[in-house]
């Protein structure tokens, strides 16, 4: 019976420090009481001017990169084949019925 005693407080200090942990405040907040960003609803974000830099700066490569690979490597977007001379084909291969048929 001595033990199911000791165990019982056992149980009850555990459970003790158990719900003290669970039941704790929360944390103190360090973020301050003046907001970072002022939200606009509906409205346009204000952008820094890092913003703005790092944005010109990549739409200037993203430009760089598509023109350097269209001047280097036309095909990719021209297709890798020789143009067909539409002068060359003939009425039947265009659709076009003969002359003397209505």
């Amino acid at each position: 019976m001595a033990a199911l005693g000791r165990l019982g407080g056992a149980l009850r200090a555990g459970s003790r420090l158990f719900a003290g942990v669970v039941r704790s405040k929360a944390g103190v907040r360090n973020a301050g009481t003046e907001v970072h960003i002022e939200t606009r609803y509906r409205g346009m974000v204000q952008l820094t001017k890092s913003q703005c830099f790092q944005a010109e700066l990549l739409g200037g490569f993203m430009w760089f990169w598509i023109l350097w690979h269209f001047w280097h490597d036309p095909d990719a977007v021209l297709g890798h084949f020789p143009y067909p001379d539409a002068s060359q084909w003939t009425d039947e291969e265009l659709g076009i019925l003969p002359e003397d048929e209505e």
